[in-house]
């Protein structure tokens, strides 16, 4: 077997699944470490579900607007599994004048990018979801946004990146980069060492350790999230739901179950070795938050919990970005909870940089290198 092709991405989440498939649309050949025997094993499987372009920092929110419009509609049939894909808007909920002031904020930075979102009251925030409790007065409102199926699309990249050539290695651990005359050459793992003319990084947090091999630095932590999921409820509402203070965030699957995500800020403290795993102080807290905005849920049964770990950035904005200092290096990492919704406009536009030296999308703003240290 050739060791050797045009890309080697190392991480086999959505992030990597989806350029490894734009990459090969483009006659590109490229091959997939993954670390775990499974394939979106990390937050690509674990997250709520979220495709939303409101409550962003206004840096990647360009990239969440060109997916929702360009990508997202038609994704089910591109990549022939049903991603589940709802555009029925989203509702970020608050119920002091300190939510409402968080959440304004967040509006005018977005109304300044063009996108659609207005703050509303409580009266229209239950004309559009009437399960919600008169303690929510206030909501951001972005009718575009919507939710879609972590695993379905996540392994859709997977499976057509496959039909076109890509090369998937599992139980794979990358523990080193290698330059040859100064330009990324190799990526070694124990059993082999992997040849490319470049190399993209999006292993979460573990790309921070592998990026150190050659001297590169991304600012970031890992911060462990959870998330549950109910038995089937009686349908109720189609939009996403979100609060001001990100206590805990969701949706009714097309199946009927609620899918919700949340943090007790507990979670460092857990003694779980390092593995992710759920507790009893992480999913009561999310419930007890749930209920105080959408008390119809109280006697719904849990089916299970799960969790995962976040790549938190220092500024909580994602790197995407190329590696002056290494030519041929790319990165995409540090999404910070919320790179599920982008991720396709992600993937599109890393193929693009990778493959044409230059993205659809302005992404000089998700550089690696404007974290500078205090004066």
């Amino acid at each position: 077997m050739s060791k050797h092709t045009d890309v080697i991405i190392i991480g086999g989440g959505i992030i990597g699944n989806a350029t490894a498939y734009y990459l090969a649309k483009k006659g590109v050949s490229v091959t997939v470490l993954e670390v775990s025997k499974d394939i979106g094993i990390g937050g690509s499987s674990r997250n709520g579900g979220g495709v939303r372009q409101s409550g962003r920092d206004t840096r990647e929110l360009p990239l969440a607007m060109w997916g929702i419009k360009n990508l997202w509609p038609g994704l089910s049939e591109e990549l022939g599994v049903d991603v589940e894909y709802t555009q029925k808007g989203n509702l970020r909920l608050g119920k002091t004048e300190a939510h409402q002031k968080i959440l304004q904020g967040l509006t005018d930075k977005a109304v300044s990018c063009g996108l659609d979102v207005r703050m509303i009251d409580g009266d229209e925030i239950r004309a559009i979801n009437p399960y919600l409790s008169n303690e929510v007065t206030c909501a951001s409102w972005c009718p575009t946004d919507g939710h879609a199926n972590p695993l379905t699309a996540t392994l859709g990249y997977y499976k057509k990146a496959r039909e076109l050539g890509v090369r998937f290695i599992t139980e794979s651990p990358c523990f080193e980069l290698r330059k040859i005359k100064g330009v990324i050459r190799q990526v070694v793992t124990p059993d082999a060492i992997y040849e490319a003319d470049k190399v993209l990084v999006a292993a979460g947090y573990d790309s921070r350790k592998l990026l150190a091999t050659v001297g590169i630095d991304v600012p970031m932590m890992p911060l462990k999230m959870e998330c549950l999921v109910t038995e089937a409820e009686p349908p109720m509402f189609l939009q996403m739901l979100g609060t001001a203070e990100a206590d805990f965030y969701g949706h009714q699957s097309k199946h009927g179950s609620f899918v919700f995500g949340g943090s007790s800020g507990f979670e460092p403290f857990n003694k779980d070795n390092g593995t992710p795993i759920s507790s009893s102080i992480g999913a009561s807290c999310t419930c007890r938050g749930i209920m105080k905005y959408f008390p119809a849920l109280a006697d719904a049964k849990i089916v299970r919990a799960w969790a995962g770990w976040l790549d938190d950035c220092a500024d909580k904005v994602p790197v995407i970005s190329p590696v002056e200092e290494v030519p041929g290096l790319y990165i995409a990492c540090a999404f910070s909870g919320h790179g599920f919704g982008i991720a396709p406009a992600a993937g599109y536009n890393i193929a693009e940089m990778i493959a044409d030296g230059h993205s659809t999308i302005d992404l000089s703003a998700l550089r690696y290198d404007r974290f500078k240290p205090k004066q």
